[in-house]
């Protein structure tokens, strides 16, 4: 009996995560912290991604407007500050590809169409694929996060039945703190994983239509690049 009253004394009178989190089992306050990082985590991948592609983008639009106005695409490429930028990459493959196909007469049209096509899309895919290398963090998180959030709740979850066993007492104040401490895991890993889906899907979509952009950038440059083949 005195343990119980001592229990509803200690109990906390209004939600206070920082208490939930001191008074939970070691093995809740392991999988809260590893929540905590993978939410700082997942912050930190928003912010630097949505930045870097927005940066990306406007890099992008000042790139094409120069280039389609250059004479000299190959000096507009090898800028130091051009090689860094997506369509800059996709330019410089299909121009290398373009000297060694033309290097020697006579020079096999059809196959070096083909060729050039086959060197932009390979370009163009891996461009896209180390755009979105960072994204699978989010993918993991927004999918993993909940269900180890749940771990946190069940194991929560059966220490107040152990203590239920403990104080011979099914006393709601017997349980309910081990109860709300294990939930609060579970809230952790909502708080991780809703962000993280949103981003993802986010990202994924702005990711793909640049993918699409600089296919069009592709498209265009071989229909520009056949053209010269006919005249050769």
């Amino acid at each position: 009996m005195t343990n119980l009253l001592n229990l509803v004394a200690a109990a906390p009178t209004r939600l206070n995560p920082l208490d939930l989190f001191l008074q939970a089992d070691i093995i809740v306050q392991a999988v809260m912290v590893g929540l905590i990082l993978a939410s700082i985590w997942v912050w930190t991948i928003v912010v630097s991604f949505s930045m870097r592609l927005g940066k990306l983008e406007r890099n992008t639009r000042d790139f094409e407007a120069d280039f389609w106005e250059s004479d000299d695409f190959d000096a507009l490429t090898t800028g130091r500050a051009r090689k860094n930028l997506p369509p800059a990459r996709v330019a410089a493959a299909a121009i290398n590809e373009w000297k060694h196909s033309t290097q020697h007469p006579p020079v096999d049209r059809e196959g070096t169409r083909q060729r050039l096509a086959s060197t932009m899309e390979s370009q163009v895919a891996a461009e896209g694929d180390e755009l979105s290398a960072r994204l699978g963090f989010l993918a993991t998180t927004g999918s993993v996060a909940p269900f180890v959030g749940l771990f946190g709740t069940v194991w929560g979850i059966m220490n107040s039945f152990f203590q239920i066993g403990m104080q011979e007492s099914s006393s709601l104040a017997v349980v309910a703190p081990g109860i709300a401490e294990a939930l609060f895991a579970t809230a952790i890993g909502l708080f991780a994983a809703i962000p993280a889906v949103i981003a993802y899907n986010r990202f994924s979509d702005r990711v793909n239509r640049y993918e699409a952009k600089l296919q069009r950038f592709a498209d265009r440059f071989h229909a520009s690049l056949s053209r010269e083949l006919d005249k050769a």
